[in-house]
């Protein structure tokens, strides 16, 4: 008799290493919160509340956009067995570039808004590829190259915001404010901008290659086994390339649109301190970079962020526990995904004797 078909599929999904992750670092979750006298229940549902509700979900949108955008940046080369760990970095220059652009553009303010928007493109990807360049040229690998490369990125924004483009008078390490009209257009009467749309325009775009196209095929097929692909004639240095310049020019869009919101400047810290890259890199990670279960993921960790202050207001429970469920599910997913799975017995063979060889 043939399974039903959604029977099968949450059978599934059940026994997915992924849900089994989720599920148990929501209940060592739970067994921290019963440890410290809190309540379960409520702490998980202040959370929820929290992000998910009418005070919340605007917060939560906007979180989404920056976790997303730099899920989606990492997972591109990941989906390749590449790592970019120089996200930060080219998040901002992708911030510092748009700022510049944003005070200093003589063009009108629409067009300056999607002047930035490119240099910020422009900015993360050229320094992403530098990366790759260090790689293919000099044989640095690609994860020390894309790490240390970071540094002086962000120690480069840091000084330009200090100095030459710091506000006069402001005690704070900030540039002035973008010009009037400099900036990107809400969606209705909420906070969140269009910047939300222009990540979920690259979600989709990277779910069309990565299923509909043979350069998607070319990357999976790299991510799988590098050796069969460069036997087909895929052109690693050359795909390498490509990604890195697509992966940081995300990036850069991520810095861009932070800096074409609230509070409409580069402030120096305000890009790296939420932890957007490494938040985006456990998301991709937990989705094996796949399109559609990097953007669940991506909103998962948003509403344990946004939640977490909510959390903490309401309950007194401290907002850290959400980070330390986010390490226990990337914990319990390596740990499961080294588990084999049990290959069912065939019929009708003879079972093995303790001391025989199988």
């Amino acid at each position: 008799m043939a399974r039903i078909p959604d029977v099968a599929w949450a059978s599934k999904a059940l026994r997915s290493p992924v849900t089994f992750s989720l599920l148990a670092g929501v209940v060592i979750g739970g067994l921290f919160l019963v440890g410290t006298g809190a309540d379960p229940l409520a702490a998980y549902g202040a959370v929820i509340t929290g992000s998910l509700g009418a005070d919340g979900i605007d917060a939560t949108l906007t979180t989404l956009t920056s976790v997303l955008g730099m899920a989606l940046a990492l997972a591109v080369p990941l989906r390749a067995g590449l790592v970019n760990l120089g996200g930060d970095g080219q998040m901002v220059l992708g911030g510092i570039a748009a700022a510049v652009t944003g005070l200093y553009s003589p063009l009108p303010p629409s067009l300056t808004t999607v002047l930035a928007l490119l240099a910020g493109l422009a900015a993360g990807g050229a320094y992403a590829a530098l990366a790759a360049l260090c790689e293919n040229r000099l044989g640095v690998p690609l994860l020390v190259s894309s790490l240390l490369l970071s540094y002086p990125a962000v120690s480069l924004a840091s000084y330009l915001v200090r100095y030459p483009l710091k506000e006069p008078g402001s005690s704070l390490p900030q540039t002035r404010r973008l010009p009037t009209g400099v900036a990107l257009p809400v969606l209705g009467s909420s906070t969140v901008t269009v910047g939300l749309l222009l990540v979920a325009l690259a979600a989709g775009a990277y779910w069309f290659t990565d299923s509909r196209t043979a350069v998607g095929y070319e990357i999976r097929m790299t991510g799988l086994n590098p050796r069969f692909s460069a036997y087909a004639g895929v052109d690693r240095k050359g795909l390498t390339l490509r990604l890195m310049a697509t992966s940081g020019a995300l990036a850069g869009l991520v810095g861009a649109i932070g800096v074409l919101s609230f509070p409409y400047r580069f402030l120096d810290g305000s890009l790296t301190s939420p932890g957007y890259t490494w938040t985006g890199l456990t998301a991709a990670l937990l989705a094996s970079a796949a399109p559609l279960g990097t953007l669940l993921a991506s909103f998962f960790f948003a509403v344990l962020q946004v939640g977490g202050l909510a959390m903490e207001r309401t309950t007194e429970v401290p907002r850290e526990l959400t980070q330390v469920l986010q390490a226990i599910v990337i914990v319990f997913l390596a740990a499961r995904l080294r588990f084999p799975r049990r290959r069912p017995a065939t019929a009708g063979r003879e079972p093995v004797t303790q001391g025989e060889p199988a």
